[in-house]
């Protein structure tokens, strides 16, 4: 097959990247081994696919290569015998030239439209992947020699896809491991995250406390102010980050993932020592079982004069019983009531609720506990469900959870059936508000980054 170097036909010009392209693919064909250089054309394909950013070509630009290569009859891509070289003047100029019209082209390119076609070719030509070979009325055909083999062709020359293809290869390769290495950083940023959040659960949930830190230049000294940290971390996670940008808040999230896990371990230190040191005062304090002698205002209410508890020690056995149950149970209300989450952080999980608050603001726990109380009525929660809420998770947890059923709205069909369901759960130990609380404060979040990218 003859092929010439022409330049576009019309109105097209010639630009240097075009020169360049058919001065590197007639430089290849000169070299002594080219010709038995063989290269599968969709095996190529798919690693011009990998690797098209590098390459400046788009999506639909592959899929006119894509097309172009079904023109070429053979699966290999091999230059001519005798393509490079001399003949009556000429300068050497391989080819593998394929000639369809626009309309077949525009046909295996799925019906593109003949103007995007032609966009698409040029980009193409510009990228250095094929060579226009353009006749002298700029309409591609073949000519055919005597013994019917192609003697000369108008149309794109495939060559420089042999001439690249071991630099196609090897920009494929780069994007791979560059993909891989940003997978491996997304899994890790995805991998900390979880555990930050996880510990400060642990943390709010257990009452972990620990001294005013700075972190980043940011005094932090509870566990909101750690959350408002993870947040404004998470709030730099984004799909259109680079590798060295991964990179970057990767490290930060581990660094501030190790500082909360050292925080909980010295915890756990601090518990086990004073474990050994102090078992026979916590001995002592577990033997108190008259505990509303201690704390009469847990009384009020329940119709129980102060001298009613039985001050013979030879009482029965079922009112002892009793007794221990009622002291277990207000024991257990206690120690929930102790359990305090930060107010800001309930409000930022919770927003709807101060809109029932007094003036339309909640300043504190006070406030909180009256909007509770307007909410219920307003959920329909009854009287003796609510009652049996507050005694067992106290006034702060039991608003705290109001809150969040509001927050949840129509998800949740009965309020006072839901409450109930807690109560019980929390009545056996099985219930913590600290899951509840990050759940919605996730949520929140990525409602706000859903939002974002919707805007951007």
């Amino acid at each position: 097959m003859r092929t010439h170097s022409t330049t576009p036909f019309g109105r097209r010009p010639l630009s240097l990247a075009m020169v360049a392209t058919q001065a590197a693919t007639r430089d290849f064909a000169a070299k002594p081994d080219a010709f038995e250089t063989v290269v599968h054309k969709w095996r190529l394909f798919r690693a011009l696919t990998e690797a098209k950013g590098p390459l400046g070509v788009t999506d639909r630009a592959l899929s006119v290569l894509h097309a172009l290569l079904s023109f070429h009859q053979e699966t290999a891509l091999t230059l001519p015998e005798g393509a490079g070289g001399e003949e009556e003047g000429e300068s050497p100029a391989p080819g593998i030239v394929v000639f369809p019209s626009n309309r077949e082209l525009s046909i295996r390119a799925h019906g593109m439209a003949p103007a995007t076609l032609r966009r698409h070719l040029a980009s193409l030509v510009e990228a250095g992947l094929i060579i226009r070979r353009d006749s002298p009325n700029g309409k591609r055909f073949a000519r055919r020699g005597q013994g019917g083999e192609i003697a000369e062709a108008f149309g794109f020359d495939l060559a420089p896809l042999i001439a690249r293809a071991a630099e196609i290869e090897n920009l494929a390769e780069e994007v791979r491991i560059e993909n891989r290495a940003i997978a491996l950083l997304r899994e890790k940023i995805t991998l900390v995250r979880r555990d930050i959040v996880k510990m400060i659960e642990t943390g709010i949930e257990e009452g972990v406390r620990f001294a005013l830190v700075s972190i980043d230049g940011q005094e932090i000294g509870d566990w909101e102010g750690l959350y408002g940290r993870y947040q404004a971390l998470s709030a730099r996670y984004s799909r259109s980050l680079g590798r060295a940008e991964l990179e970057a808040l990767a490290g930060e999230l581990a660094a501030f993932a190790a500082e909360i896990q050292k925080w909980l371990e010295t915890h756990v230190n601090q518990q086990k020592r004073s474990a050994n040191e102090s078992q026979t005062e916590r001995h002592i304090q577990n033997q108190i079982t008259n505990i509303p002698d201690l704390e009469p205002s847990l009384r009020e209410g329940r119709g129980e004069p102060p001298g009613s508890m039985p001050e013979e020690p030879e009482a029965d056995s079922a009112g002892a019983s009793t007794t221990e149950s009622r002291g277990s149970e207000i024991g257990e209300r206690q120690a929930s009531s102790t359990r305090t989450y930060p107010l800001g952080m309930v409000l930022q999980a919770c927003p709807d609720i101060v809109d029932y608050g007094k003036s339309g603001e909640i300043s504190c726990w006070r406030d909180l506990v009256d909007a509770a109380a307007i909410v219920r009525s307003a959920l329909g929660v009854s009287p003796d469900a609510w009652k049996q809420a507050l005694d067992v998770l106290g006034e702060h947890d039991a608003s705290i959870v109001i809150a969040a059923i509001l927050q949840r709205g129509d998800e949740i069909k009965s309020a006072g059936g839901y409450l109930r369901v807690l109560t019980g759960k929390a009545r056996e130990g099985e219930f913590s508000l600290g899951p509840v609380l990050m759940a919605l404060l996730r949520g929140k979040a990525a409602k706000a980054a859903r939002e974002r990218r919707q805007a951007g």
